[in-house]
């Protein structure tokens, strides 16, 4: 039987009407089809009461990029400039979800939103807009370029720490990516440790050190290249065999244990 896996939603508005709809990128519903294997199940952004429930029936969890940010509230930071996106109703879900999900083994990818929202959840802090701070590169969408070609190509390199998980499945120290942000790691979370590094020294992948299952992070975004990238897909892969193991082990004895972490 196929993994499930958990994909995190925005409240986006809809419609003539502006509706509020709770959305995610196709992108992550395909490549949960594709290389990570598993079936796709769209997480609302309905707070914190529901990671206790939907845990204890996932296999992995894909915390999803977005144009919002993380609210500032929730590290400490200043207010947002005026006109920044923001998500409430995603953080109040997301932020206790990881917690939960780091200490049941549920399997964990954090990409771009995702990846700040770890490591927020876990007691880090964010520049908000990086291209704004001194010695620092624009890691954000180029306003003049076609977003469908800016999603897939490679925006600057990367510095990757040796033996690390990206290294390994890189079979390099060095890589290049896409870069699609405005916030990004200021303080790192005592609980990640930093993997790999933009030119200007922005954090840009991250494990969780004491995770008792898969648990990582990127800020770039391999959802869009996976079907080009041997990286971005291989990431994905890992991941899926991480869902997979932990859906074998839901399925045996230790499965009420599972159940039990995430309560």
């Amino acid at each position: 039987m196929k993994p499930l896996i958990g994909i995190s939603c925005c409240v986006k508005a809809f419609g003539i009407f502006a509706t509020p709809n709770h959305a995610a990128s196709d992108s992550y519903v395909r490549v949960v089809l594709g290389p990570v294997g598993g079936i796709p199940v769209l997480l609302p952004a309905a707070g914190e009461a529901m990671a206790p429930q939907i845990l204890p029936r996932l296999d992995g969890l894909i915390l999803t990029g977005s144009r919002s940010n993380v609210c500032p509230e929730f590290y400490a930071g200043p207010p947002h400039a005026e006109g920044t996106p923001e998500d409430l109703a995603r953080d109040a879900t997301t932020l206790p979800l990881i917690r939960a999900a780091i200490a049941a083994g549920v399997p964990l990818l954090a990409i771009c939103r995702g990846f700040q929202e770890l490591n927020v959840a876990l007691g880090g802090s964010l520049d908000q807009r990086i291209q704004d701070l001194p010695g620092r590169i624009d890691h954000s969408t180029p306003a003049d370029q076609p977003l469908p070609r800016i999603r897939v190509a490679k925006a600057h390199g990367l510095r990757l720490q040796p033996e690390s998980l990206v290294a390994e499945l890189a079979g390099r120290t060095e890589l290049m990516v896409n870069s699609l942000h405005n916030q990004g790691i200021a303080r790192l979370a005592p609980r990640l440790e930093a993997e790999a590094w933009a030119p200007d020294g922005t954090i840009e992948a991250v494990r969780v050190k004491d995770a008792p299952g898969f648990a990582y992070g990127v800020q770039w975004h391999p959802e869009y290249d996976w079907e080009r990238d041997p990286v971005s897909r291989a990431l994905f892969e890992r991941f899926g065999a991480a869902a997979m193991a932990c859906a074998g082990r839901r399925a045996g004895p230790s499965g009420q244990a599972l159940a039990q972490a995430a309560e």
